[in-house]
C-alpha cells in the first residue's frame, strides 16, 4: 500500500485580500463567470428585497445551463467603479473562497495565473493545509444539498486577515 503524497500546499499558503477587486474582473475563459448556486441565488435576491425571479432576470444569464452573474463589460457587475464589492455581505461562495478553489491548487495555476492576478497571494494570514482543503471542499458543496454547509473555521471572506 503506497503512503498518499501530501500536496505541494502542505506546509500553507499565505494570503490576504487586498480589497482590489482584481479577481472580480474577467480573466479570460477559465475565470469570467461566477456561478450561482439555489442558496446563492436567494440570499442576494433577500439583499436586494427582490423576487427571486426578478432578481434572475435582472442580474444573471445561463451558461450551459448554470446560472452565472451578468458581467459589466469585463467584470462583475456587482463591482462598482472604486473596484469595491456592492453586495459584499451577500456575495456567492465563490467570491468568499478566493483564491482557495480547487483547481487553482494546483502548483502551476497558483504560481502562475493566480499569482499574476492577485496581489494578495503569499503575503498575510497563514493557511494550513487543513484549512485550504476545508474552504476547497466547502466551495465545492455549495451545489450539493445533502452537503454540510457550515462555513470552514475561517476562510478568506471572513474577515480573519483584516
Amino acid at each position: 500500500m503506497s503512503a498518499k503524497r501530501r500536496p505541494w500546499y502542505s506546509d500553507g499558503l499565505r494570503f490576504t485580500c487586498t480589497a482590489c477587486g482584481k479577481c472580480c474582473v474577467n480573466h479570460g475563459e477559465d475565470y469570467a463567470y461566477v456561478y450561482l448556486a439555489e442558496i446563492e441565488i436567494d440570499a442576494l435576491a433577500a439583499h436586494f428585497g427582490l423576487e427571486r425571479d426578478a432578481f434572475l432576470e435582472r442580474y444573471t444569464t445561463t451558461d450551459q445551463g448554470e446560472v452565472v452573474l451578468l458581467d459589466n463589460g469585463d467584470r462583475c457587475i456587482f463591482l462598482d467603479d472604486a473596484m469595491r464589492c456592492t453586495v459584499y455581505p451577500a456575495r456567492p461562495r465563490q467570491c468568499r473562497t478566493w483564491p482557495f478553489w480547487r483547481e487553482n491548487l494546483d502548483r502551476k495555476e497558483w504560481d502562475g495565473p493566480i499569482r499574476d492576478v492577485c496581489p494578495g497571494v503569499g503575503t498575510g494570514a497563514l493557511y494550513t493545509r487543513d484549512e485550504i482543503e476545508a474552504i476547497a471542499d466547502w466551495t465545492d458543496a455549495v451545489d450539493d444539498p445533502d452537503a454540510d454547509q457550515t462555513p470552514p473555521r475561517h476562510y478568506p471572506g471572513d474577515g480573519h486577515a483584516k
